[in-house]
C-alpha cells in the first residue's frame, strides 16, 4: 500500500499547480480584461445619464482575486475527486469478477485455502493492492492457519470497516478545501467593506462610486464562494455514497463467494 501515496501525492501537487496556472492564466488573459471594459463603459454611461442603471455582468461578479483562489481551490478539490472516484470504479469492476472460481456444490476446505489464494496472487501485485484481492487473500490465509470460519468472517469484516475508516480519513483534505473556499468569500467581504468605509468621505461628498465598487467586491467573493461550495458538497457526498457502497458490496461478495462456501472437516 505504501507505493500508492507517493503517486497520489504528486497528483495532488501537480493538479494543484496547474490549477493555479489555468485559473490564473484565464483570468489574466480573458476574465479581467473584460471586465475592466465593462466597467469603463458602465462608468461612461454614468456620467452621460444620471439614471442609468448598472447591469452585472458576469465577468466583473468574477473579477477579483478571491473568486479566483476559490475556482483554483474548486478545481483542485474537482481533480482529488475525480482520482478517488476512477479508484473506486476500477475497485468496482472487481466485483464483477468471480476471483475464488470453484464448482457447483464445492467446499472450501482449509488445505485448499492455499490453490485459491495462488488464483487470487497471479494477478500481479498491483492487483492484490485492491480492497477485493487483498481481504479475499487475508481471509483465505486465515482460514489455512486457524480452520475457524467465524474468525475469517471476522477478519475479512474487520478490513472493510478499517478500509472504509481509510477512504473517508483520505477526503479530509477535500473537506478541507470546502470548508476554506466559504471563508475566502467572507474575506472578501471584509475586505470590499473595509474599502468601502474608507471612501465614506466620498460618498458623503456624493461620489457614491468607489464605495459602489467595493460594496460589490463584498458581495460578489460571497456569492461565488457559496455557490461554489454548494456544488463541492454535492460531488463530496456522491462520492463518499460510491465509497460506502463499494464497501458495503466487497463485504457481500465475501459471504456470497467465500465464507458461505467455507467448511472445517
Amino acid at each position: 500500500m505504501k507505493r500508492t501515496y507517493p503517486v497520489e501525492f504528486v497528483y495532488q501537487l501537480a493538479s494543484l499547480i496547474l490549477a493555479v496556472i489555468f485559473v490564473h492564466a484565464f483570468y489574466v488573459a480573458w476574465v479581467r480584461p473584460h471586465a475592466d471594459t465593462v466597467l469603463a463603459e458602465q462608468a461612461a454611461r454614468m456620467q452621460i445619464d444620471k439614471d442609468y442603471v448598472q447591469e452585472r455582468s458576469f465577468y466583473v461578479i468574477i473579477r477579483d482575486f478571491e473568486q479566483e483562489a476559490c475556482f483554483v481551490l474548486a478545481l483542485w478539490a474537482l481533480a482529488i475527486m475525480t482520482y478517488k472516484g476512477m479508484s473506486a470504479m476500477r475497485e468496482n469492476r472487481l466485483l464483477h469478477l468471480d476471483l475464488v472460481p470453484r464448482a457447483e456444490g464445492t467446499r472450501i476446505l482449509p488445505d485448499d485455502a492455499r490453490e485459491y489464494a495462488r488464483q487470487i496472487q497471479s494477478m500481479g501485485a498491483s492487483g492484490q493492492r485492491r480492497l477485493l484481492p487483498r481481504t479475499l487473500l487475508t481471509a483465505l490465509h486465515r482460514f489455512r492457519a486457524t480452520s475457524n470460519i467465524q474468525d475469517v468472517s471476522t477478519t475479512a469484516h474487520g478490513m472493510c470497516e478499517a478500509e472504509a475508516d481509510r477512504l473517508d480519513s483520505e477526503l479530509s483534505m477535500v473537506r478541507y478545501i470546502a470548508w476554506a473556499i466559504p471563508s475566502i468569500g467572507f474575506i472578501g467581504t471584509v475586505r470590499g467593506i473595509g474599502e468601502a468605509l474608507g471612501q465614506a468621505h466620498q460618498a458623503v461628498e456624493g461620489d457614491i462610486a468607489g464605495v459602489t465598487r467595493s460594496l460589490g467586491v463584498a458581495f460578489n467573493s460571497t456569492f461565488i464562494a457559496l455557490l461554489i461550495s454548494i456544488v463541492l458538497m454535492f460531488l463530496l457526498h456522491q462520492l463518499q455514497l460510491q465509497q460506502e457502497r463499494l464497501v458495503l458490496d466487497t463485504e457481500s461478495y465475501l459471504d456470497r463467494h467465500l465464507i458461505q462456501h467455507l467448511q472445517v472437516p
